[in-house]
């Protein structure tokens, strides 16, 4: 069984930062590609931000300059250091992972999301 928690959602003025992390845990054998998704209301979800075990990270080009992700493998934990906040980034964000457990995988497993909401 994996879970992957995620936390760091809220409340934030336009210009502001937040710093999500999410946690994955359970039968884990090895964690490969971690990445951030994103659904507005009425949207469809999106890919904010991904990063392999190595190798280069990929963002999204609405947060490209501004967001920033990153892992601590040792953790099994993935972060997004959100700066400079606009309204138009006010999502549900969702941790996703391609995790291989002692009996399957890999396999991908989604967190159960945090609000972020940019508002004055």
């Amino acid at each position: 069984q994996v879970q992957l928690v995620e936390s760091g959602g809220g409340l934030v003025q336009p210009g502001g930062s937040l710093r999500l992390s999410c946690a994955a845990s359970g039968s884990i054998f090895r964690v490969y590609v971690m990445g951030w998704y994103r659904q507005a209301p009425g949207k469809q979800r999106e890919l904010v931000a991904n990063i392999p075990r190595e190798g280069r990270t990929n963002y999204a080009d609405s947060v490209k300059g501004r967001f920033t992700i990153a892992r601590d493998n040792t953790k099994n934990t993935v972060y997004l250091q959100m700066n400079s906040l606009k309204p138009e980034d006010t999502a549900v964000y969702y941790c996703n992972a391609a995790i291989r457990t002692f009996t399957s995988g890999p396999n991908y497993y989604w967190g159960q999301g945090t609000q972020v909401t940019v508002s004055p």
